[in-house]
């Protein structure tokens, strides 16, 4: 009798689930990558490019993060990638290129849009009737049209019919129609756009004063990459160096007489475009130019940039040092400690927006506390200097919480025992301070410090909410506060100059802000690495 061996056979696992779910992965990229194409290609046909070229290399990554077997891992953090692409990376990259574009008031849109908006108008041509209307409805809700010339005759329109001629008074009905109430001719031209009436050959456009046929006004040729309006017969050529279209004819004719004749003053203009028909275009490093050579900006901009760097550092220092100075006095031991740190955080614990409008309440010149109980205190608002002090009081309060915090925590983890070597080396609590507490200290809250001056160099919210950068510097060509700082000017320039926003030249601002607080964090970390070898000493 042989005995044998039973073997198990593997058992096959059904492949199905792994199908449904690879089909299922490739409908999901199909459809996204359809969206994707049609907002690529809408965007193109807008001029958009820029957001047209992220969108299309944002949606390349995530198909190769799908298609690509050794990047399985990755594929459920792809939507992850793709919105911190699109809603941090992009952004940044976005504002480099608008620094260097004419973007702004008089150039917010692409040369497509706006010759597509010019090409929209249209005109009443000289052989043209501009007819009065009143509008008829009937029972089934079409509308009908009475229309009067300004020679007195009159005729009568259904929909997409012949002009009939009528005489006499305008009816209360009329062949089956009677007269629209207010709200029905409200209707009828709202519905202007689709509702058609007259032939298609003279087709009448509805307009709130008057109905006539029009002609299109504007009309681009793409090979001279022109305007002509054909109203007036003028022709105006793209200039792209300036983002104008520009009657080139008029302009070489002037230059003739005269050498020194801009472009810029025989731009078209247009109802709705009262600075001239603009479009956005690259302009090169002129806004750069303009931040450090315009004689109109250098003025200002150095008050400013100084104000700017002072109240960074004197920000950083002052709360540093009260913070570390309430954490020292709250180490020892006394009745109510916890009481007082608790009461000490409750700046941290307000929001800063309310703590600022409260401060500015506080040195309101008339019913404000502190001139309540100062007599003959000067009005903080109406004088720089004392609105200056008044902001690092301010920032002073909002601040050193934080840093008492901090620095409570890094004390705690100073060993004891250096404290006890030092004293029997005969150190007082100065030395003490100096040579073991200060750096120490120095190494654990070096990033928080830079982070600190980060935060304070961009502190749009104290600067607005106090006084919104005020007072106004005299006799500056453009809106500037003798509190402002680099991000609240550039948002003046941005969005609030007399001469409208200017977003290139704001971008640009904020890329020399960027390669400023760059510098000074470089500079601030190789500080931090020498503490840490002087550390490395106690």
């Amino acid at each position: 009798m042989t005995t044998g061996t039973l073997t198990r056979q593997p058992s096959v696992q059904p492949a199905i689930p792994g199908v449904v779910t690879l089909v299922l992965r490739y409908i999901g990229l199909m459809v996204v990558d359809a969206f994707a194409l049609w907002l690529i290609f809408s965007l193109i046909n807008d001029g958009i490019w820029e957001l047209a070229v992220a969108i299309g290399l944002i949606t390349l990554f995530v198909n190769i993060i799908n298609l690509r077997p050794e990047l399985k891992p990755l594929r459920w953090m792809s939507p992850a990638f793709a919105l911190l692409a699109l809603g941090v990376i992009y952004p940044i990259v976005y504002t480099v290129y608008v620094a260097f574009t004419n973007y702004g008031d008089g150039h917010l849109l692409t040369k497509t849009q706006v010759v597509r908006l010019l090409e929209s108008r249209t005109f009443v041509p000289e052989t043209g009737v501009r007819y009065r209307w009143e509008a008829f409805i009937n029972e089934a809700g079409e509308y009908a049209l009475w229309l009067t010339a300004p020679d007195g005759s009159a005729f009568f329109v259904v929909g997409q019919g012949e002009l009939q001629p009528v005489s006499g008074d305008i009816p209360e009905t009329f062949q089956g129609f009677r007269r629209a109430t207010r709200a029905e001719r409200t209707r009828l031209l709202t519905a202007a756009a689709t509702q058609q009436f007259g032939p298609e050959d003279n087709r009448l456009s509805v307009t709130r004063d008057f109905v006539a046929v029009l002609e299109q006004r504007f009309s681009y040729d793409r090979a001279t990459d022109s305007i002509t309006d054909r109203q007036t017969g003028a022709v105006f050529t793209a200039d792209d160096e300036i983002g104008f279209f520009v009657d080139r004819a008029a302009f070489e004719a002037a230059r003739a007489q005269n050498p020194e004749a801009r472009a810029s003053d025989f731009v078209m203009k247009i109802e709705g475009f009262p600075a001239g028909v603009g479009y956005r275009t690259v302009i090169g490093f002129t806004n750069f130019d303009r931040f450090f050579n315009s004689p109109a900006l250098r003025g200002p901009l150095l008050s400013i940039f100084t104000w700017t760097v002072v109240f960074a550092f004197s920000s950083v220092a002052s709360t540093f040092a009260l913070g570390l100075l309430v954490a020292l006095l709250m180490q020892g031991k006394f009745f109510g400690r916890r009481f007082f740190r608790t009461m000490l955080i409750v700046p941290y614990a307000i929001p800063a927006l309310i703590s600022v409008v409260t401060w500015r309440g506080m040195f309101q010149p008339q019913f404000g506390v502190f001139s309540q109980i100062i007599p003959g205190l000067p009005n903080v608002f109406a004088d720089g200097t004392l609105t200056r002090i008044a902001i690092l009081i301010v920032n002073l309060w909002l601040g050193y919480p934080y840093f008492m915090l901090v620095c409570s925590g890094a004390l705690a983890a100073i060993p004891a025992d250096l404290y006890e070597a030092a004293q029997v080396d005969g150190a007082n609590r100065f030395q003490a301070f100096r040579f073991i507490t200060l750096p120490l200290l120095l190494v654990s809250i070096g990033p928080l410090l830079i982070s600190s001056f980060t935060f304070n160099f961009n502190n749009y919210t104290l600067i607005a909410a106090f006084n919104d950068g005020n007072p106004v510097i005299a006799d500056s060509p453009i809106p500037a506060g003798q509190t402002d700082i680099l991000i609240s000017y550039t948002y003046r320039i941005a969005f609030s100059g007399q001469g409208g926003a200017d977003f290139g030249f704001a971008s640009a601002i904020s890329i020399i802000i960027f390669i400023i607080v760059g510098t000074v964090t470089i500079m601030q970390m190789g500080l931090t690495r020498r503490w840490e070898e002087v550390s490395r000493n106690v």
